[in-house]
């Protein structure tokens, strides 16, 4: 029983950002058919912050209304809401209508903010949701979140977005790119994301029905918590044995007012890097080395944030300066990748093989280090209760949001990031 529940606690993770995740691999084969064009991803990184009103509405709720929302039923309205727009997407991503003097992909844009409010306000209501069980399970929460960006990113990559072949336009013309067709329709991957968020669903609903965790007995549970039903309020004891009530006992308070500040500063700093400002460059980082350094950095980094989390599993610490060693680490890599961004189109090492190797082990690195630290911090605000966690879904969000609101005026107004092509580099030798 305890393998089934973190199978179905990676699964519950892996509904948690998979449908926007999907919808940003996807791009490469919706931009050619909408009537945004290439400012689509500007639109869609607005839309999510947009979207960031359902988080917010969750934590002032949880502020000011302590116990009164009902967190079963949010969770599972989300998930409802995220399955259907997934399937409507399938069918009508294509469809337009006249906005004003020009047409508009509306039906795109709704579904995306639906999609968008679903994968934000999960930050705030699964994280949570988890405090019922052992810490344990709350890393593989985490590990079914990295697969949340993994599993898209593989399917796009079998799909064949965003694969770029070079091929001479002519004798006197240099070399010019062309995408390859998609190997299945766009329709056919959104009913995957679809059929990923309703194993979410199924996952949900199984872990909600448990009346507790197997092998361990409930500690600090009243009456009422046995009865628990879909309308029930939210502020709970978590459920794990006698072990993990000396445990808990032990973390809840551990740490003081302004450690509990250093730590949700480190959280907001480390969202805002991998959830915004290094993947708004990624492309600019990565392209001038060629189209399959950047295939490989995206499929890799995806792969090290799972990684990343089962290390956490086996190898934990709740040391804040070994977090805050690692964070440097990871922001310092970071910064190697962004300095490759500012220099594109002519990055350093260009025309030799070790500069891509560079560009591909530093994502890599970077990814693995900071999700680590993400991971150690969700376990350590897992310890101080269940209202820690709420604000830790918070500041992921806000981090993220600040970060995703710096880096748009940079790479859409300012154009600070200067794009090559990846058949035709003039640079000098």
């Amino acid at each position: 029983m305890a393998v089934i529940l973190h199978i179905l606690s990676c699964l519950l993770g892996l509904g948690s950002w998979i449908a926007i995740n999907g919808v940003w691999v996807e791009l490469p084969l919706l931009v050619p058919y909408t009537p945004e064009g290439w400012e689509l991803p500007a639109y869609l990184s607005l839309l999510i912050q947009f979207a960031n009103i359902g988080p917010l509405t969750v934590t002032l709720t949880h502020k000011f209304c302590p116990g009164s929302l009902r967190e079963g039923l949010v969770i599972f309205v989300i998930l409802a809401v995220g399955i259907v727009s997934c399937v409507l997407l399938a069918f009508l991503w294509q469809e337009t209508s006249w906005v004003g003097s020009s047409r508009r992909s509306t039906a795109l844009l709704c579904l995306i903010f639906f999609l968008s409010l679903v994968d934000c306000t999960s930050s705030v209501t699964f994280l949570p949701y988890m405090t019922r069980f052992h810490p344990n399970y709350l890393i593989s929460y985490f590990i079914g979140e990295g697969l949340s960006g993994l599993m898209p990113a593989l399917l796009a990559l079998a799909q064949g977005v965003g694969v770029v072949s070079c091929q001479p336009i002519n004798r006197t013309e240099p070399n010019g790119s062309y995408a390859t067709p998609a190997r299945f329709p766009t329709w056919g991957f959104f009913l995957f994301l679809a059929g990923m968020m309703g194993l979410c669903l199924i996952a949900f609903i199984i872990l909600h029905k448990m009346p507790k965790e197997p092998g361990h007995q409930e500690a600090g549970v009243n009456k009422r918590r046995k009865k628990e039903s879909w309308n029930r309020g939210v502020e709970q004891k978590p459920m794990m044995g006698e072990d993990g009530k000396e445990d808990a006992k032990k973390e809840v308070g551990k740490y003081s007012m302004w450690e509990k500040v250093f730590i949700y500063l480190i959280l907001a700093w480390v969202n805002a890097l991998t959830n915004a400002v290094l993947p708004s460059v990624q492309t600019y980082s990565c392209m001038p080395y060629g189209v399959r350094i950047y295939h490989l950095s995206a499929t890799l980094a995806s792969i090290a944030n799972p990684a990343a989390c089962g290390i956490a599993m086996y190898l934990p610490t709740r040391c804040l300066l070994t977090v805050s060693v690692l964070t440097v680490i990871g922001s310092g890599i970071g910064s190697y990748i962004m300095g490759m961004a500012v220099l594109s189109p002519c990055p350093p090492l260009l025309m030799d093989n070790i500069g891509g190797i560079l560009i591909v082990v530093a994502w890599i690195l970077f990814v693995g280090v900071l999700s680590y630290v993400k991971v150690i911090l969700g376990v350590i605000l897992r310890g101080e209760g269940h209202s820690a966690l709420v604000w830790c879904g918070a500041v992921v969000q806000l981090g993220s949001m600040l970060g995703a609101l710096t880096m748009f005026p940079l790479v859409n107004v300012y154009t600070m990031f200067q794009s090559g092509d990846p058949c035709n580099q003039r640079c000098p030798q």
